[in-house]
């Protein structure tokens, strides 16, 4: 089947965060939104269709996960990754956010370390500050345009009794993809200080050739049960709105303690229409998202050639996520003056670098799961603004 990733779907008054809140959060509807993390694309035939059928059965109560989800997700799982996970390991919850939040509960206490890579998704510092943790960094570093870890820093942190370890794998908003070496040590490390790792793996079906997702799980046998592994398809399929992921837990102690605070907390269920999407999306949507990856690196490789010719900006070339981190320090302007920058005068709206931590001061993530001419919309109004600016 051939699908076409260049129609442009009108998402305004569909309270659409991305298109409907331009105006509150940039202060003008004529702001071209390319900011959070959903895409402009429509939802794989097989997913919509199956929405449709369950839409017209009318009837919609209490619905419940099965051992055939189980399966449809385990399926997955083998082909995309490679990885061999039984039903039992499975949990179900609304989002990844919402079972980090509940792994830090269940497996921490206050004041507990809890240690991040920044810059890094900003709801991290959230899940641990509202908690009462302990906020503990392991800033990346940026050598010759590529974004490595300091394993110095990331062992002597965690030397200073680190309870917890949240992977961002593959990296947001960076794009790294970890390699088999640097998940190695990371695992390694974390076995040596007993540190539990919680590993976000929402991205991993979005990687970009030729690089390729290792769940954290699999690096290493005997750490296996210390690792909470969570995914969901909703990147890789644009399902965000239906709230649908799913915790890989292969330790029977910590997976029964998830599951009770799952249970406290009354998060332990999926709505109707998430269970019907992850169900189709998985089992009928390899396809789609082959094609899917096709237009991504297409989208990518504009933006990068685009920026070529400008060396004040500098377009990070992504290894995964449709999420490309632009680098705008050579401007010379205060986070400040850079928002009002692209927001007054490009009329882009961006997601601002310095959320995602004091190491993205200067950067901004622009979002490029979109129609190519909306990419080059978005692109041509940065550089017009930048020739503008220097006139």
């Amino acid at each position: 089947m051939n699908y076409s990733f260049e129609n442009t779907v009108e998402r305004r008054n569909t309270r659409a965060a991305k298109w409907d809140l331009v105006k509150t959060l940039y202060g003008a509807e004529d702001v071209l939104p390319m900011w959070v993390a959903d895409m402009d694309f429509e939802v794989p035939p097989a997913v919509k269709q199956a929405l449709i059928k369950r839409a017209e059965h009318g009837v919609f109560g209490y619905t419940f996960t099965d051992p055939d989800l189980d399966q449809t997700v385990i399926d997955w799982l083998a082909y995309k990754h490679g990885w061999q996970v039984k039903k039992q390991h499975l949990l179900y919850s609304p989002g990844v956010i919402t079972s980090l939040h509940m792994a830090i509960q269940t497996f921490t206490n206050e004041k507990d370390k809890v240690l991040i890579q920044t810059p890094v998704y900003p709801p991290f510092y959230n899940i641990i500050q509202s908690h009462n943790r302990t906020l503990v960094t392991n800033k990346l570093s940026l050598i010759d345009q590529r974004y490595q870890i300091d394993f110095d820093d990331f062992e002597q942190q965690l030397q200073q009794g680190v309870k917890a370890f949240i992977l961002c794998n593959p990296h947001n908003p960076v794009g790294r993809v970890w390699t088999r070496e640097e998940l190695e040590k990371m695992i390694e490390l974390c076995k040596q200080y007993n540190v539990l790792v919680l590993s976000d793996e929402i991205h991993a079906d979005l990687v970009l050739q030729p690089h390729h997702h290792i769940p954290a799980a699999t690096i290493d046998e005997e750490m296996q049960d210390h690792i909470i592994t969570c995914m969901s398809p909703t990147k890789t399929f644009n399902l965000a709105g239906l709230q649908a992921s799913f915790v890989v837990v292969s330790d029977k102690q910590k997976r029964t303690a998830l599951e009770n605070m799952f249970n406290i907390q009354g998060v332990n269920h999926l709505n109707t229409m998430g269970i019907t999407a992850l169900d189709a999306a998985y089992s009928d949507g390899k396809e789609w998202l082959e094609a899917l990856m096709i237009q991504l690196q297409k989208n990518i490789n504009y933006v990068q050639e685009a920026f070529q010719d400008h060396p004040e900006v500098t377009a990070f070339r992504p290894e995964g996520t449709y999420l490309i981190w632009l680098d705008f320090r050579k401007l010379d302007l205060t986070q400040d003056q850079l928002k009002e920058f692209l927001q007054k005068e490009a009329k882009v709206g961006l997601n601002d670098g310095a959320s995602f931590g004091e190491e993205g001061t200067g950067f901004m993530r622009m979002n490029i799961a979109c129609p190519l001419s909306v990419v080059q919309e978005g692109v041509s109004r940065i550089l017009q603004a930048l020739t503008s600016r220097q006139n």
